[in-house]
């Protein structure tokens, strides 16, 4: 879908220095609208909420993700059509404005493929009438990309996907540094911005510091908006306030909880920063080491049997080895426990990417939570982008693994993540298929987890296919240039194979004490076992050690196996242990005497 309006894209060499409130008298009623970080990193906070105050209306919501900042702008009455690919309050659940907006149907939501954003938005960028892009085989999702259609490529004369320009107004992004020039500095992950500033009209910034020109120069790893890209630009410490902007300051995930838990007050309000100023505890857990953090001594977990959660991260970490290439997309603990889980142990020299791909080749930190952006960021080898680890190494079939929760999987393996009916009639909105419809084919190896294992999460077949193995065989995927692995769903009863005759899911393992028929009972399709189906071992001492003591020691994989009425105390009970350790890795950081 094109912009109602075709405009230049060509800013002055110069941006205009203002406030906040100036950037948001800049926004127009109307506006296709985009806005940059991802999950709670780098958001523009104080800017959205400046927005959300100014009595901007009917703007076109157009992001990767839609999250916190879509939040901000549904509350405000902000947003008449929203164009995502992916919406969550990350270990917070389903985002209840969005959720509610998409279900009553009053606001259009129009969901599409990572891919085809990218390209769209290149298409702009680049002023070109349409870009190409390998197509979601096996999905629905091609029909639901606003514009994008499929015919044979030119010279190769194969179906591809082709998507028009996605042209916005307006894109707003918080970011580290700019210079007196008007040149900005974005440290870590670059998320999709800078795709989204080439393909809008202003380009407006929030920014920690203003520095002389030439000071830019002296950071290390760091992208730039040249100051021709940019057309305006405030300057506002602590803007993206409760998210983090590192190096300067972490994720508040305390305030978060508060502002989600209550409704006493507007969103905007309970998002604001403290009358105090930003809480120096979060600037100090900025400067918290991987070093430290590691010197750290072990929390006490007992001796108690390995749990649903653990035995399933210990199976799938036995699934990647020295070769593997394994990214953690946007909210996947799971993942990301049994990625680092398999680091530390079996496979060193494996490649891990978290934030969906923004952070590479990381270490194996610890995963407390108000740290695990900045260890992170700390030991990657590089921060790339949305966009360029597309072209770099999921389009390239570089990226063995990234294992994805699903609320829904059928007999032929395909998820639903969009959205599902209710007896009444009525939808269950979800959270989006990100960009898994994409990667499903890409990915060498096609791993989900479904952590409750029933009949309505394991159907006889999914009414959206957001996403699919399509190209299963070698046959089909060797000419497109993938590798063919597994295809395999875990669950907590069980693990299911994708079979490349049948195209049918098969049960290859049980879980401890499972039997076949608590397997047959809660699935809602008639169930075949493999012939050498066994019982998945528990892991060992040692694995569990690890695990517990070294990877994960507050337990965040429990959060994608509880109910969401449970979720709530266990957040609680997360957030108490995270300050706890914070606090101590701060101590350590500032004496080392002290750990």
């Amino acid at each position: 879908m094109t912009n109602r309006r075709s405009v230049s894209l060509v800013k002055p060499n110069r941006p205009r220095f203002t406030d906040i409130e100036g950037l948001a008298a800049m926004v127009g009623h109307g506006d296709a609208f985009g806005v940059g970080g991802h999950h709670f990193a780098r958001l523009p906070i104080a800017l959205l909420r400046a927005i959300a105050g100014s009595g901007a209306k009917n703007l076109r919501y157009v992001s990767w993700a839609g999250g916190l900042p879509l939040e901000l702008l549904l509350e405000a009455d902000a947003v008449a059509e929203i164009e995502l690919c992916f919406s969550s309050l990350d270990i917070f659940g389903l985002p209840p404005k969005f959720r509610a907006a998409a279900e009553g149907g009053a606001i259009p939501v129009r969901d599409w493929t990572a891919l085809a954003m990218i390209q769209a938005l290149r298409a702009a960028q680049q002023n070109l009438p349409s870009m190409p892009f390998q197509l979601p085989q096996g999905s629905d999702m091609l029909a639901r990309v606003p514009g994008a259609f499929a015919r044979p490529d030119p010279l190769a004369r194969t179906d591809t996907g082709f998507v028009p320009p996605l042209r916005l107004d307006t894109f707003i992004v918080h970011a580290q540094r700019a210079d007196e020039s008007g040149n900005v500095e974005i440290i870590g992950p670059r998320a999709l911005d800078f795709a989204m500033a080439g393909a809008a009209r202003q380009v407006l910034v929030t920014v920690e510091e203003i520095v002389p020109v030439g000071a830019l120069r002296r950071d290390g790893r760091q992208s730039i908006f040249t100051r021709n890209q940019v057309s305006a630009i405030a300057l506002a410490p602590g803007g993206a306030y409760p998210a983090s902007c590192l190096p300067f300051y972490v994720t508040d995930y305390q305030a978060l909880s508060e502002a989600f838990a209550t409704r006493e007050a507007p969103l905007p309000d309970k998002l604001r920063l403290p009358a105090a100023g930003l809480p120096e505890r979060l600037r100090k857990a900025a400067k918290v080491s991987a070093e430290t953090v590691l010197a750290m001594p072990a929390l006490a977990h007992g001796e108690k049997k390995a749990s649903v959660d653990e035995i399933i991260a210990a199976r799938i970490a036995a699934e990647l080895d020295n070769e593997s290439f394994a990214s953690a997309g946007a909210v996947s603990p799971l993942a990301n426990v049994a990625y680092r889980l398999a680091k530390a142990t079996h496979a060193p020299d494996m490649i891990i990417a978290t934030m969906s791909c923004g952070h590479l080749d990381i270490a194996p930190s610890p995963m407390v939570l108000s740290l695990i952006e900045s260890l992170d960021c700390e030991t990657a080898v590089a921060y790339a982008g949305g966009d360029d680890t597309y072209s770099t190494y999921y389009q390239a079939g570089a990226v063995t693994h990234e294992i994805v929760g699903a609320a829904q999987v059928d007999r032929h393996g395909r998820v639903n993540t969009i959205a599902l009916r209710k007896p009444s009639g009525g939808l269950i909105r979800l959270p989006g298929q990100g960009g898994m419809a994409d990667v499903a084919n890409m990915h060498r190896d096609y791993l989900l987890y479904v952590p409750r294992h029933s009949v309505q999460s394991l159907v006889g077949e999914v009414e959206i296919v957001s996403s699919a193995r399509g190209l299963l065989t070698p046959a089909e995927r060797e000419p497109m240039g993938y590798r063919t692995g597994k295809a395999l769903v875990f669950t907590d009863l069980c693990i299911f194979r994708l079979d490349q005759a049948t195209r049918e899911l098969i049960v290859i393992e049980t879980m401890p004490g499972v039997t076949r028929q608590q397997v047959r009972d809660a699935t809602g399709f008639e169930v075949t076992f493999d012939a050498d189906c066994r019982e998945l071992p528990v892991p060992s001492s040692d694995t569990l050690a690890v695990l517990r003591d070294r990877i994960d020691p507050l337990g965040l994989r429990r959060l994608e196996f509880v109910s969401a009425k449970e979720r709530g105390v266990l957040i609680a009970e997360i957030l108490a242990a995270d300050r706890a350790m914070v606090e101590r890795c701060i101590a350590a950081q500032r004496s080392p005497a002290a750990s």
